[in-house]
Order: C-alpha cells, then structure tokens, then sequence
C-alpha cells in the first residue's frame, strides 16, 4: 500500500466524522426543541386544569350560595343594601363588558358593599372565594316593573284553563363569584335566580 493510499483513507475517516458531528448536533437540538415543546404543552395543560377546577369550586360556591339565599337561611333579600350578607338592592357598576361589578374587581369598592367575612374557603388553603348578590333593579326601594328587571312569565304546562289571575311579579338577582387561586389566577362566574315579590 503507497502513502497515497493510506493518506486518502485518513482524509475520509476526517469527513465520516465531520458528517457524524453535523448529524449529532442537528440531533441534539431537535432534542432540546422537542423536550421544551413538551414542556410547554405540560404547563399549559395543567394551567388549563387549574383554571377548570376554579371553575367548578366556583359553580359549587354558587349553588350553596342560592340554595341558602332561596331557603332565607342566608340572607333575605329586601329593598335596602345589607353589606354584612354580601346584598346590594341594587345593580352595581361593573368595569368591563362582561358585566364583572367592581366591588369584585377591587377589595376597597368591596368594603362598602359587602363583608370579607363571608369569603368561602376554596379546597385549598391558597383558594378564595368570594361573592356578591345583586337585586337587578337601578334603585333600591320597593321592586317595580320600572326600576328592577321582573319575569311575569305563566309556568308553563297543565290542562286547567286560565282563571284570569296573572301570575305573580318575580324580581331577577344575580350572584357574581370571584374565585382567586395560586399564581394571581382569577375567575369570574355569575348565575341568576328570581324570587316573588
């Protein structure tokens, strides 16, 4: 074997492993993309379940909250404001367009209208719950047509034929919930229900 020979041989053993190095680099950074990818896609998974379960502690504080409030054990709604039970008799400003009031918004509007008393405890200790029932009339005083938003709808349903009695004023209230929870995450709920006059 001449020099030539053997000279030719270690100039393609250099380019094999130039190639191999270039392959294992394009390798390894495929690697790290694919392993933050996936990383990525785990915390924003798990954000997406944290943002759900606020939302299912929110819906349940809800249901307590208007169970009690329907069963007059927790509050008994009238015509004048009752800051101790969360109550305003009437709507409150909100700040955005998804009617949000801004005593949810901020702790100091909250002070005038409600009690951080009545904050709910969430499953954990980091989770706070916290509520305001409105009566949906621009006014407090006695709920009329003119001043509150009322259903008069008939129940529907039945074979008896009308008496001509109509059915009896029933005044709409929304319950808005503010759920705060770990890393400054909030959510907003909000439900309606109406009670007689």
């Amino acid at each position: 074997m001449t020099h030539e020979q053997r000279s030719g041989r270690r100039r393609e053993r250099g380019v094999v492993l130039l190639f191999s190095l270039i392959i294992l680099l394009l390798l390894t950074i495929g690697g790290v993309a694919l392993v933050r990818s996936m990383n990525s896609s785990l915390f924003n998974a798990g954000n997406m379940a944290f943002r759900r379960d606020l939302v299912n502690q929110g819906e349940l504080a809800i249901s307590n909250v208007m169970t009690q409030v329907l069963a007059g054990t927790f509050v008994n709604p009238t015509t004048a404001d009752n800051p101790a039970s969360n109550y305003t008799a009437e709507i409150q400003p909100g700040s955005n367009s998804q009617g949000v009031p801004n005593a949810l918004l901020s702790d100091a509007v909250f002070a005038a209208v409600g009690s951080t008393a009545n904050d709910l405890a969430g499953a954990t200790p980091d989770i706070q719950i916290r509520y305001l029932i409105e009566r949906m009339c621009s006014a407090a005083g006695t709920s009329t047509s003119a001043l509150c938003v009322q259903s008069t709808a008939a129940p529907t349903g039945g074979t008896a034929p009308g008496n001509g009695v109509s059915p009896p004023t029933a005044t709409v209230y929304r319950i808005s919930v503010r759920v705060s929870g770990a890393r400054s995450t909030q959510v907003f709920l909000q439900s309606t229900f109406t009670m007689p006059d």
